[in-house]
């Protein structure tokens, strides 16, 4: 049995069909719950300098540059989510995106304004790095917004389905997952909402926000659906500024 990290995962041709079809789906919750606290917690990006690590297909990317921001670049590890990205920014000038792992790539530094990442992070083993790094690129006061899937889920890794109950199990015991998701295994990392809030603070981040986006009903079709998704949080996000 091959465990993937995040990058191979999505580098299996039939995985990334899959995945792409998955995001297309009519109130998927990336759209409906985590992107409506993502666009709450940007506020205004005109003339920003911007960072996305584990930019995927660079659709945000489009948004951002859409909204206004100065420039932006996209770093993901999977080949399949770069050409992606590259036919979705092929009209922008202002906008590249890098391949490199997101432990293995080291920004410039003193450049952005803003760094995101969304649903990236819980495949890194080494996040302090990362964070480090993170603060090393901003500019003095910049920002840096991320989401996650919440601790509750990654502390025991279910098969994806459409389930009505939940197991929450070895919480405390954090460090490496694996799930099977989409005909294939991939390795995560579970961290404690105590050491996500804890790494931004010994990064150099003062905290803002932390979120754990409450399903808001206006984004839902189906009443089902939201029900459901008022049970349990599926993810959790934060914002900080640079504080040194």
């Amino acid at each position: 049995m091959k465990i993937s990290t995040g990058a191979e995962f999505y580098d299996n041709d039939e995985t990334f069909l899959a995945y792409t079809k998955r995001r297309q789906q009519k109130e998927n919750a990336n759209d409906t719950i985590e992107k409506p606290v993502i666009s709450q917690l940007l506020g205004d990006v005109t003339d920003a300098d911007v960072l996305d690590l584990g930019c995927g297909n660079a659709g945000f990317g489009v948004e951002l540059l859409e909204q206004g921001c100065f420039s932006y670049t996209g770093v993901d590890g999977s080949i399949n989510m770069i050409n992606a990205a590259q036919q979705q920014l092929s009209n922008y000038p202002n906008a590249k995106v890098i391949h490199k792992s997101m432990e293995h790539y080291t920004p410039p530094r003193d450049t952005y304004d803003l760094v995101t990442a969304r649903l990236s992070l819980h495949y890194m083993e080494d996040l302090a790095s990362v964070f480090t790094k993170v603060n090393q690129a901003l500019k003095p006061e910049g920002r840096f917004i991320f989401s996650v899937e919440h601790p509750i889920i990654t502390s025991t890794l279910q098969p994806s389905a459409l389930r009505t109950n939940w197991t929450v199990d070895n919480y405390f015991s954090t460090g490496f997952r694996q799930q099977h998701w989409m005909g294939g295994y991939v390795q995560k990392y579970h961290r404690t909402l105590e050491e996500y809030f804890s790494l931004m603070q010994q990064s150099g981040f003062t905290v803002t926000n932390l979120k754990e986006a409450c399903p808001q009903k206006e984004h839902f079709d189906s009443a089902e659906t939201y029900e459901r998704r008022m049970r349990i949080p599926l993810f959790l996000l934060m914002s900080g500024v640079k504080n040194r």
